[in-house]
Order: C-alpha cells, then structure tokens, then sequence
C-alpha cells in the first residue's frame, strides 16, 4: 500500500468519523496508509478539547 500524505478535510473527516464510530472500510485503510499518524492525533485531540468545552458550555448554560 503506497503512503501518502493526507490533505486538512481528510484528517478532519477521518478524526469526526472515529469520534462517531463511523468509517468506511476504505477510509481506515487510507487513513493507516498515511505517512505519520501524528496529524491525526492532534486532529483527535484539538477535537476532543472542544467536545468537552461544548458539553461544559452547555451544561454551565442549562444550570443557570
């Protein structure tokens, strides 16, 4: 499998499916085939920080 290097919209699309659960089989293995998984684990964290600060947000505003 050639490595390659992946574009914004196909980390992004990459990180929001595995948040979800929902991938293709096509996508994971060109996602594996990236030449450094670290773009996707500061996708996956950047993510992951914002998920929480919207659930904090939400639930700070439905207290109030």
């Amino acid at each position: 499998m050639p490595e390659h290097k992946p574009n914004l919209m196909q980390i992004i699309k990459a990180v929001l499916g595995a948040m979800v659960g929902v991938q293709s089989e096509q996508q994971r293995q060109r996602d594996f085939s990236a030449t450094s998984p670290l773009p996707f684990i500061i996708a996956g964290v950047i993510f992951t920080l914002l998920f929480v600060a919207l659930l904090l947000a939400v639930v700070t505003w439905a207290l109030a």
